[in-house]
């Protein structure tokens, strides 16, 4: 079955580009051109991935993503025009999983998308079903992680980071792994958005473990999955 994806993007032009070249390449794509009714709509077709303008009519990106947040842990991928530092910081933390800037050719967008979407894919294979850390248990079939048998909410790309962690628990893993891993892409040396990734992560952990977190920063090194 065809990858779905829903654009919401109120530049015509650009929104009608974007559905023919993904449509092209095989997926299926639709149109919501305005903030209003974004979330009701991915609720409603439960997409692959969601691709998500920040400037929009009707409803802010931002609104529409925090509510998304709340509901839905798919995909989602930041498209904007908007140069604004704070503006990606505050896409990030609030639970996307990519930021892409305006202007970007087709081809490069459409790689960003494959690589969120075989990132979210990841948990397949021969990994087990449960890894298990104390009262802390990663569900690798259900994309959830649990303490004491209670769901921890966290956003897609934070279950892919969590997991990946695990899965090299008791080994650094250092960002320009992460980058590769994790978003596709060679680390450029000064993007913080794993960083950021971490740090929601680590939050939500934190919330419900009476434990300190497995997740620890080694100097000069990166992030290391302690093992107790």
């Amino acid at each position: 079955m065809d990858d779905h994806i829903i654009i919401v993007e109120d530049d015509a032009s650009l929104a009608d580009l974007l559905c023919e070249t993904f449509t092209r390449k095989g997926f299926v794509a639709t149109l919501h051109r305005e903030g209003a009714g974004a979330v009701e709509k991915v609720l409603q077709e439960l997409p692959a991935l969601v691709i998500l303008d920040l400037m929009l009519p009707g409803q802010s990106g931002f609104d529409v993503l925090r509510a998304l947040r709340s509901t839905w842990a798919g995909p989602i991928l930041i498209l904007t025009a908007s140069n604004d530092p704070f503006d990606h910081v505050s896409g990030l933390e609030l639970g996307a999983d990519d930021y892409v800037g305006k202007p970007v050719l087709p081809n490069v967008l459409l790689a960003r998308v494959r690589a969120l979407l075989r990132r979210s894919r990841m948990s397949g294979g021969i990994s087990p079903a449960k890894l298990c850390f104390g009262e802390l248990e990663i569900i690798t079939s259900a994309r959830e992680a649990r303490v004491s048998g209670r769901p921890v909410p966290i956003s897609d790309s934070e279950f892919e980071l969590l997991l990946f962690l695990a899965r090299n628990a008791g080994r650094v893993v250092g960002r320009e792994e992460l980058y590769r891993e994790l978003k596709g892409i060679n680390y450029d040396g000064s993007d913080r958005g794993i960083d950021l990734r971490v740090s929601r992560l680590r939050a939500s952990l934190r919330e419900h473990l009476r434990h300190r977190v497995p997740i620890r920063s080694v100097h000069g090194q990166v992030y290391l999955f302690a093992v107790d």
